[in-house]
């Protein structure tokens, strides 16, 4: 229960020290994802508003597509220039953009969740196994040994099984 109040503490009390710095890594990681994904996504977003819009001053997209004439492409800017061809395929490169990154932003936050619940059964687990009985009643052991048939011996290996 420990574990659920605050990830890591299960681990501390079943005496698991070495995993701790796992758990926050692990939360580390899926933060710094869903940062990474919601700032391009967000970069992303602008832009296509900026470049479907009708207003001139908004021109975040000339960041992001980079050596290329706007005189191509931008119908706003460049009216009499601007190839609508052009415009559509940037315009689609910019909605795929958007979809990708808000996609993996998506499955960052489910991830999240899902590495919370993972540390969660890892300290439950070593919880229930931390009494758990090992003594010598079960032993195997493996040991040379000389087998005599018909009078020929041979040289053989023995398993013994002790409960």
């Amino acid at each position: 229960m420990l574990a659920v109040a605050l990830p890591g503490v299960g681990q501390i009390y079943n005496r698991k020290y070495w995993k701790v710095p796992f758990v926050y890594a692990g939360f580390a990681g899926i933060v710094y994802a869903i940062h990474f994904n919601s700032k391009e996504y967000n970069i992303y977003m602008k832009a296509y508003q900026d470049f479907t819009d009708n207003i001139p001053a908004t021109q975040s997209y000339l960041t992001l597509i980079k050596n290329v004439d706007p005189r191509t492409y931008d119908p706003v800017l460049y009216p009499k220039t601007a190839d609508p061809s052009a415009a559509a395929w940037y315009k689609d490169r910019m909605i795929n953009q958007i979809d990708y990154f808000k996609k993996y932003r998506d499955l960052s936050y489910i991830g999240i969740a899902a590495w919370y619940l993972v540390t969660i059964l890892d300290a439950n687990v070593d919880a229930s196994l931390f009494n758990y009985d090992i003594n010598n009643n079960l032993d195997i052991k493996l040991t040379p040994e000389m087998l005599s048939m018909a009078g020929t011996g041979y040289v053989g290996v023995s398993l013994k099984l002790t409960f």
